[in-house]
């Protein structure tokens, strides 16, 4: 009865370690595809189509959440080659084809990325 009982705990055990294994690959090849697909490729604009914009955003608090989620935001749009926002300035500066984006659309995204309220674009450039 004993032996019986050793043989029914290791069977269990080595059930649940392959089972977790299997499960973990599933979580790591599920985050392996996230990182991709937030790893954006950029589409080489015409030379004739690019255009900068810089504009100035009130309401950052912070570099690493408030600045670098509107840059995110900013490069993640189509369109949009290169986008870097600078807390210490309160600037930011998008490179974008001018036949996908506009100035305007790239003020609305930065204001949605907060609750419309949170921040604000002025001195706009291009």
């Amino acid at each position: 009865m004993k032996f019986t009982k050793i043989i029914a705990a290791i069977a269990i055990s080595s059930l649940v370690f392959v089972s977790c294994k299997k499960e973990e690959d599933k979580n790591l090849a599920n985050i392996k595809n996230i990182e991709s697909a937030s790893l954006k490729e950029h589409k080489a604009i015409a030379p004739e189509n690019v255009q900068t914009a810089s504009f100035e955003i009130e309401g950052m608090t912070c570099a690493m959440g408030c600045a670098k989620t509107i840059e995110k935001e900013l490069s993640n749009l189509d369109g949009v080659e290169k986008a870097a926002v600078d807390f210490d300035t309160k600037t930011a500066t998008v490179t974008f084809d001018k036949t996908i984006q506009n100035p305007e659309s790239l003020t609305k995204v930065v204001q949605e990325t907060g609750d419309r309220k949170t921040y604000k674009v002025s001195n706009m450039k291009s």
